[in-house]
């Protein structure tokens, strides 16, 4: 029996090898691979194969090597369908099979991460395609409120409105953060909080409401002072206090909040977005020379007497900066900054048909310098008038080198508005102004006198009424 039961132990199958725990998969074949896609002479579409056969590989390998691997060939893959313009794939990357089975034996911090980081490679990659970043943070939602993963879907909300400010969907984006700052209250996620009023302020904004603008801007500073934030996020900030700082016409304030975020910016060499920060320095220096030579006021008041000349903005363009930052934006703001220094509409107006993308683009700048037009088309008109009690209409449109009947229609709103004293003779086609007269003090103290009488007679009949009734 004995001999038995050793014959049966030595003829069994040998035991396997306890693998040890701490033993890494080998993972050389995907290392490979991924490498194998740094070849220069590959083209995007032939590199997307590659990268695939990685994500979905049999082995199903997912130890902390080659989830590392796979990880770096999500983003890889990224890359490859944004430089061959698939954009339909980048859509269903991240939510379709291909990364389903890599999402499913990762962490969710992991996943939350390397989603995040998908959505801003996207951004990055493909700024123009707004329509497909948006129709990305959509799925993730989905998949998101699927997956019951709070966190990240409440991240992925507040991109999307963030995306759809961008595509001016100002009500769709609002509503959407009006939901998502509700929920985050509850939470207290103050970095979250930062971001999500932070683009409610810029859709506000967007929306000219500048007194909610400025409260939730508010609301984004009180949360980021009690955190740690990163320097690119606080740039965000500091751009969005010059911007409102801007509309307010208060241009030494907002170009302070400029340079800040700018300097910030250009230590983080960042140029993206430093550029639109210089021009928007370089705008606030244009306006707030015009506003010392003109009299302009932030709402379009005029005095228009002046014909100095205080646009100077060579310091900015001139030095390492100005060199650094050279191209066709710098150039732009350096024309405007030219003709609003000669107050020429001609030359002004050759400027914005020249440089339509870079002037026309960002809302801030579009919107001052259509205020811009409008002052130095006041202006213009004022110094053209002054010398004159009566000139005929075509005279002026001549002067000004503009159409008739734009310079009629403005010189109507001129006199409606209050700045100046005349009335247009159309059938004449002629233009008459008066003199600026001094008020009659004796006539405004005369009818103050009757108003305060009138207010003295109604109190003694509404008192002789009820002592009339109390009689009866």
């Amino acid at each position: 029996m004995a001999e038995q039961m050793d014959t049966d132990s030595t003829t069994g199958p040998p035991p396997e090898p306890i693998k040890p725990e701490d033993e890494e998969e080998d993972t050389t074949d995907l290392s490979d691979l991924l490498e194998s896609t740094n070849d220069a002479s590959l083209t995007a579409s032939a590199k997307i194969p590659i990268l695939t056969s990685i994500l979905n590989e049999p082995s199903n390998r997912y130890g902390p090597a080659a989830s590392a691997i796979k990880e770096r060939a999500v983003y890889a893959l990224t890359r490859a369908y944004c430089e061959d313009n698939r954009h339909d794939e980048v859509v269903s990357l991240l939510t379709g099979a291909t990364c389903s089975a890599f999402f499913a034996n990762v962490t969710k911090a992991k996943c939350a991460k390397v989603v995040r980081a998908v959505l801003d490679q996207v951004c990055a990659l493909a700024p123009e395609e707004l329509e497909m970043q948006a129709q990305i943070c959509r799925n993730i939602i989905e998949w998101c409120q699927a997956e019951k993963r709070t966190f990240l879907r409440q991240r992925v909300e507040a991109k999307l409105a963030l995306v759809l400010f961008q595509q001016d969907k100002y009500g769709e984006a609002l509503a959407l953060v009006d939901n998502l700052l509700a929920e985050l209250k509850k939470l207290d996620d103050k970095q979250l909080l930062v971001e999500s009023h932070l683009v409610e302020s810029k859709i506000h904004h967007g929306l000219r409401n500048m007194a909610k603008s400025k409260a939730a801007l508010t609301a984004s500073r009180t949360n980021a002072n009690a955190i740690y934030v990163a320097p690119a996020l606080q740039c965000q900030i500091d751009l969005m206090s010059g911007v409102l700082h801007c509309e307010e016409g208060d241009y030494d304030t907002a170009y302070s909040y400029f340079l800040e975020a700018f300097e910030q910016l250009d230590q983080l060499d960042d140029r993206e977005k430093a550029v639109p920060c210089l021009k928007y320095m370089m705008l606030c220096r244009i306006l707030d020379g015009l506003s010392k030579a003109l009299g302009l006021s932030a709402k379009g008041a005029t005095g228009i007497r002046s014909d100095r000349t205080e646009v100077d903005i060579s310091g900015m363009i001139t030095g390492k900066r100005g060199v650094k930052y050279a191209g066709r934006d710098v150039e732009a703001m350096s024309a405007i900054a030219k003709a609003a220094a000669t107050r020429s509409l001609k030359e002004y107006e050759a400027v914005l048909v020249k440089y339509p993308h870079e002037l026309q683009d960002d809302l801030l700048i579009k919107h001052h310098l259509g205020t811009l037009q409008e002052q130095l088309l006041e202006s213009n008109l004022i110094r053209i008038i002054e010398p004159y009690s009566c000139v005929e209409i075509e005279h002026v449109a001549s002067l000004i080198d503009m159409p008739l009947v734009v310079i009629e229609k403005k010189l109507s709103q001129m006199i409606l508005d209050g700045k100046f004293n005349g009335i247009l003779d159309q059938g004449k086609g002629q233009l008459v102004v008066y003199e600026d007269a001094d008020s009659d003090k004796a006539m405004e103290k005369g009818l103050k006198v009757i108003e305060n009488m009138d207010k003295v007679v109604t109190s003694l009949f509404s008192r002789s009424d009820a002592l009339r009734s109390m009689m009866i």
